[in-house]
């Protein structure tokens, strides 16, 4: 039996929503808690923009590095575990880090963090499929996002607002806290998956191995897994969308608090980091892009999810508080529905046994661009300025866009046309 002939019953689908979302706020708020405090970090220990902005890029590059061989694990021990490991080791990683002696401490202590999160992410697309069925997983990873985006929102938010009056440690402090409470709500609600069909248990269903034999096979599979996963040019262009959309969303929010309380702006630390409220349109926006993808597809959904947030990310050039903010609420509204549309889009398109190292790379793929795309964005800002940066992630995201309409095309000229 596959997991498209489950129907799950109301409170099942409700219980997977409510633990994945809690799973996403929990590792999200964690992984982005740092980010609105930056602007203190690059005091403290006297750096520059790109150099404090290592304290998301190093967690990011060590999520990115870490994904797919966890997403690759969870082939072999299941989805669940790998979930339920991640949010607590990430949780009690976050309340570690105010304790860092050191700046390279506490860089250390990220990357850890970073690969502990990756355990969440990684796998958690083909668990909604392998829960719900194709059918039913436009919604749940849309609850998903949505999650995520709560998450991000309101780890900068405890940070920003606490930082003034607790320092830096003490809104690190907070931001731990947080994420302990949705990981164990995880803990609590997370369902055992129905039926986890990976090409390494097809094969040892159908033949009789020997102990010695079952590692290397398992391993043999799921390699053949990864190169189904890499077989499909549509889910070749999703990676690209995380790669380039990623980069260009955290570039953008890793300078925010340079932006917004430097001249000639001069917000304070608090005030600035209401910009992270925005998320809370990020929330929306993806929960909603079902119905978007349902109406217009998921390839005119992508592209216009796309030019949305590059029109986004334009409107923050001039030197206006008001355009800034609403740049920032149509960047991130048009970010997470385009991330919505192209995580569900890989999931539904993964070849049957090979979810895990297509949810694996898509994920590598979005965390290398946070990594790589916010250490470069933060450096194009500090030895640039803003302007440089918008028309640096622009050019990111058409280019994303460019991807995804060559790849529909390629798709729809395949089609054999009807007799």
């Amino acid at each position: 039996m596959t997991a498209d002939l489950l129907v799950p019953d109301r409170v099942d689908t409700r219980r997977v929503k409510l633990a994945v979302a809690a799973a996403g706020i929990s590792s999200f708020a964690l992984l982005y808690a740092p980010q609105a405090v930056l602007p203190q970090l690059a005091a403290q220990y006297h750096l520059d923009a790109g150099a404090a902005s290592l304290a998301i890029s190093v967690a990011t590059a060590a999520l990115a590095i870490g994904v797919l061989p966890i997403a690759t694990l969870s082939e072999v021990i299941g989805r669940r575990p790998v979930i339920l490991t991640s949010v607590i080791a990430s949780a009690v990683l976050g309340l570690l880090l105010p304790l860092a002696p050191s700046y390279p401490v506490l860089l250390v202590l990220r990357a850890l963090q970073g690969v502990a999160i990756a355990g969440f992410p990684g796998v958690a697309a083909a668990y909604l499929v392998e829960q719900l069925g194709k059918r039913g997983v436009a919604s749940a990873v849309g609850a998903m996002i949505a999650g995520n985006s709560v998450g991000g929102m309101l780890g900068r938010l405890s940070t920003g607002f606490t930082a003034g009056g607790l320092g830096y440690h003490g809104a690190l402090t907070v931001a731990g806290g947080l994420g302990l409470v949705f990981s164990l709500l995880t803990v609590l609600t997370l369902p055992g998956v129905r039926q986890q069909r990976t090409f390494a248990t097809e094969k040892l269903e159908q033949t009789s191995l020997a102990p010695a034999t079952v590692v290397p096979s398992r391993l043999r599979n799921v390699l053949d897994g990864l190169g189904a996963a890499l077989g499909k040019p549509v889910l070749l262009a999703q990676y690209a969308v995380a790669l380039l959309a990623m980069g260009a969303f955290v570039a953008m929010y890793n300078a925010a608090g340079f932006r917004l309380t430097g001249r000639p702006l001069d917000l304070s630390p608090a005030t600035a980091s209401l910009v992270f409220l925005s998320y809370a349109i990020g929330s929306v926006s993806s929960a909603t892009v079902g119905r978007l993808v349902g109406r217009f597809g998921r390839t005119r959904s992508a592209v216009g999810a796309l030019l949305l947030t590059a029109a986004g990310i334009a409107l923050t050039v001039p030197d206006s508080l008001v355009l800034v903010v609403l740049g920032f609420l149509v960047l991130t509204g048009g970010f997470f529905a385009a991330h919505a549309v192209a995580n569900g889009w890989t999931a539904a398109e993964a070849p049957e046994g090979a979810r895990g190292q297509a949810s694996g790379l898509y994920t590598l793929m979005y965390y290398l661009g946070s990594s790589v795309g916010g250490t470069a964005g933060s450096v194009i800002y500090a030895d640039a300025g803003w302007g440089w940066l918008a028309f640096t992630t622009v050019g990111w995201l058409v280019l994303a866009t460019v991807v995804v309409a060559l790849a529909a095309a390629r798709r729809t000229a395949s089609v054999p046309s009807p007799a």
